[in-house]
């Protein structure tokens, strides 16, 4: 009984509401507009979004932690030696791949001139300021000599060309570890890809060759410069690619991220230019037919206005509040639009409702007691799933902003939907009580004032006025429209048809068993090339290094963070342990062996043992190096600890894919736990993976239980909490099939296709909620003739914002980019599974499932009798038939 007070409290609520904008209307058409323009001009000075690690790596995590932690103990200009990775910071660098198409030896003397020219090019780089012009040189890490550093792959070419000059057959490059001619030994396992071998690790032949350049960012003149630098070091490679077509060469700098995912925005303008026209078309078209004075197509254009005001006041608070731009708003408008132009074509549909000869003003109460309630519990809907999504729940930046800017957009969309649209509909209800034409606004003359005209003029003309209609006639006034015609007469028939039943309930079978085969094979996907343009610098580059270098994992600094037992033979052991099962490419490793056979031998105290060690940096040559990879501390009474260490590994791999280094990040962080020495592993890729999958999932888990929560709560406003009921039932085998076809369609459960889902709840209650109302709250007849009564009443504006939907998403497929391709099949497949639900799968189950239409059976007595009063009419054939009864 509280529901149905509360639910006929809020109807005439809307119901005044209504009446009072229909009152006002120049004033709630204006207001929305002006808001608009003084919010939206200040996004032509909007901002973007420059680090891209701000925006996709979780926010709160113990990579973040660790790598202050690395930064402290082992400062920058400590790893100036450590070029075969990005070992604490990315930085500014450049990166080229060289290969060929033939797949020919780089190692032969054709090839290794060609790097080696390409090497010079490279440093004769000048980026020109005001006065002076710097190099490579001038920018570059700076040896302990003030030389620049290079990558040791650069040495072994040069060793390997000087070797064939002199005719040296005794020079051999090993792998993944080789020895340069000052005994050094160094790393190429990321320098050298597609490696055939002899034995004893000798190289044979290797498909690709890798070179980096390393620059200096210390300052924010010299990071200005730098970057500029890696501007020309791509134009660099491209030039010398065009003068050597044999070989095909892949540049890659700091900037290539950030300017690729950037880039998805520039390329896709003119896509969204072309889905706009496409939706204005569409729209303007379901709102038209051939009644020139019902038809309504201005309505569908100012639908579209609505949702576009909206949208530019929220870009507007955003952009004033510090709000920064990025690609991923890309989907803002197509949230937008689906939950707007529903809506508003719902509101229309209402308005097909009302009788003809009632007022403007009774006519828009009428509609906004029939469709806001329902509209505005959707809208609450949306407001609490992004807005549990916009918390700081959220540990996933990029997923934050988005809910954020969404729930700004949506909370305006409502109110001028209530306030502009509300006023659009009453300026063409005017329009149509006086019998103007809908696009013209003329007055339409009557047939008989027609005959003389051109049939082309008849036919834009064409209108049915009220004293040519009977009483019951006036309610089908709408029935022309294409859409209400195709459902009333067709299908509505058919879906319901005993013979049509089973063939649903198969294909829902069928349903069902793909998305569960999809859903048991989901993965998520933290790899950046995802959310990039395509034919970019980032998938080329990306592509090229999984193929020829992922027999190696990146390099993972092994950080012991406390003084330990150096001397004691069981510690060392420990260590060695510990990175059992890795490459260990720092020479800390071997001279930790060497101390470990020497402690054995001499059984050196603590005291002796780290003043050799100390020495032994400053005197043995091999070993120089090592001094960036141990801390001494000099304590008071002139003994020296050794603070902290390190040694760097890699891990061999079959591929380099992200889900083998999360599993070996687990494997390292679970290892440190227990452990007897206190170390941590770190690489800075461990930023964008560390707790991924949990920072992933959040908004989704959230939003999926603060749905669950409100559709419990609201159970209490509406007329029957079996409404509810239906509802969860409908989105949980909504988003089930979506999540199952995503994961066949090869999109993987990354920030995109989350915020897709986190969508795909509420426009699932946006189109199905109505017609459920519908249905649940019919009383006494059949259930067939209540589905075919929702479907007629709520069928026309979910197919109308179907079809407005499926032609604004077209465009969006053929955009090159990864993130818009992402975000094109997720937000195809919401629209087209909760379609199928809509239009089928509901339709037929609740014919034969709860709740029940027995029409109860009343006692009759003599107090409660009934007068029918009929109304005989005789035609010419003096037939009597009854043409009204009506009940007193």
């Amino acid at each position: 009984m509280l529901r149905q007070v509360l639910h006929r409290g809020l109807r005439t609520c809307f119901s005044r509401l209504g009446h009072f904008i229909a009152s006002h209307p120049v004033f709630f058409a204006s207001a929305p507009v002006l808001i608009s323009i003084l919010l939206g001009a200040s996004f032509s000075r909007y901002q973007v979004e420059e680090s891209v690690e701000h925006l996709l790596a979780p926010q709160h995590s113990l990579a973040k932690i660790e790598r202050n932690l690395v930064n402290s103990l082992f400062p920058v200009n400590r790893s100036k030696h450590r070029l075969y990775s990005d070992l604490q910071t990315p930085g500014r660098y450049g990166r080229v791949i060289v290969t060929s198409f033939q797949k020919a030896n780089m190692l032969d003397q054709h090839h290794t001139d060609l790097i080696l020219k390409l090497h010079a090019a490279v440093t004769r780089i000048q980026v020109p300021r005001p006065g002076f012009n710097y190099t490579f040189a001038h920018i570059c890490i700076l040896n302990n000599d003030k030389t620049c550093i290079v990558d040791d792959i650069v040495h072994v070419l040069e060793e390997l060309k000087n070797a064939r000059a002199t005719n040296r057959t005794n020079f051999a490059i090993t792998y993944p570890i080789t020895h340069l001619k000052d005994g050094r030994a160094v790393y190429n396992g990321h320098q050298l890809g597609g490696v055939t071998v002899h034995s004893k690790d000798r190289v044979k032949s290797a498909e690709a060759v890798q070179l980096t350049y390393y620059l200096q960012s210390i300052n924010s003149l010299n990071d200005m410069v730098a970057e500029r630098w890696e501007s020309s070091f791509c134009d660099t490679v491209r030039l010398f690619q065009k003068s050597n077509s044999k070989v095909k060469m892949y540049p890659y700098t700091s900037s290539s991220l950030r300017e690729d995912f950037q880039k998805t925005s520039r390329v896709s303008e003119r896509y969204l230019v072309t889905s706009l026209i496409l939706v204005v078309t569409m729209a303007i078209l379901c709102c038209s037919m051939q009644d020139c004075v019902r038809s309504k197509p201005w309505l569908g254009l100012l639908g579209l206005v609505t949702i576009s005001l909206a949208t530019l006041t929220a870009a507007g608070i955003i952009n004033l509040t510090g709000g920064k731009y990025n690609s991923t708003f890309l989907g803002v408008p197509f949230i937008m639009l689906g939950h707007g132009l529903y809506g508003t074509f719902e509101m229309l549909s209402s308005w097909r409702k009302t009788r003809e000869d009632q007022h403007v003003k009774e006519r828009t109460a009428a509609v906004y007691a029939d469709s806001m309630l329902s509209f505005s519990l959707t809208t609450a809907m949306y407001l609490v799933t992004f807005g549990i999504g916009a918390s700081p729940f959220t540990n996933i930046e990029a997923a934050r902003i988005f809910c954020c800017n969404s729930c700004i957009a949506i909370f305006f969309n409502y109110l001028y939907v209530l306030s502009f649209y509300g006023s659009s509909l009453v300026f063409t209800g005017y329009i149509e009580n006086n019998y103007q034409h809908s696009i013209f606004c003329r007055k339409v003359p009557k047939p008989e004032a027609l005959q003389e005209k051109p049939a082309w003029y008849r036919f834009l003309l064409t209108a049915r006025f009220s004293e040519d209609t009977t009483d019951g006639e006036e309610a089908n006034t709408y029935d022309s429209h294409l859409l209400v015609c195709f459902l009333k007469r067709y299908y509505c028939d058919w879906i319901t048809n005993t013979y049509v039943k089973p063939f649903v309930v198969l294909f829902y079978l069928i349903y069902i068993s793909f998305a569960l085969m999809g859903y048991l094979q989901v993965s998520e996907g933290s790899d950046l090339s995802n959310i990039v343009a395509t034919a970019t610098q980032t998938i080329e580059y990306t592509t090229a290094q999984q193929k020829y270098f992922s027999n190696y994992s990146p390099v993972i600094g092994f950080y012991i963070y406390e003084s330990i037992e150096y001397w004691n033979t069981s510690v060392q052991e420990d260590v060695l342990e510990y990175t059992k099962g890795f490459v260990r490419i720092s020479w800390f490793e071997s001279y930790l062996n060497y101390l470990r056979k020497l402690n054995v031998t001499t059984g050196l105290p603590k005291k002796n043992f780290t003043d050799m060690l100390r020495n032994s940096f400053l005197k043995a040559p091999q070993f120089s190096h090592f001094q960036e990879d141990i801390i001494f501390s000099k304590k008071y009474n002139d003994e020296v600890d050794v603070v902290a260490s390190r040694m760097f590994l890699v891990a061999k791999t079959m591929e380099t894919n992200r889900e083998e280094l999360y599993d070996l990040l687990e494997t390292l962080r679970r290892l440190s736990v227990t452990s007897k020495v206190k170390f941590i592993v770190f690489n800075p890729s461990f930023v964008y993976m560390d707790r991924y999958t949990s920072s992933l999932g959040a908004p989704l888990h959230n939003s999926c239980i603060s749905a669950l929560f409100l559709l419990f709560f609201s159970a209490f406003l509406v007329a029957d909490s079996l409404i509810n009921v239906w509802l969860t039932l409908t989105v949980v085998s909504v988003e089930f099939g979506v999540i199952g076809f995503m994961t066949l369609w090869k999109v993987e459960l990354d920030c995109i296709s989350v915020l897709c889902l986190i969508y795909g709840i509420n426009y699932t209650i946006d189109n199905c909620a109505p017609l459920l109302s519908t249905f649940v709250l019919g009383k006494d007849f059949t259930r067939t003739k209540w589905v075919k009564n929702a479907l007629e009443v709520h069928g026309v504006a979910i197919l109308q914002s179907y079809l407005c939907y499926l032609v604004g998403l077209i465009p969006l497929a053929a955009v090159p980019s990864n993130l818009t391709c992402t975000l094109f099949r997720c937000l195809f497949l919401i629209a087209f599974v909760t379609f199928f639900h809509c239009f089928a799968i509901l339709p037929v189950i609740l014919t034969f499932l709860p709740p029940s239409k027995k029409k109860r059976k009343e006692k009759k007595n003599p107090e409660n009798r009934e007068e029918i009063e009929c109304v005989e009419m005789v035609d010419i054939d003096s037939t009597r038939v009854v043409d009204q009864i009506t009940t007193v």
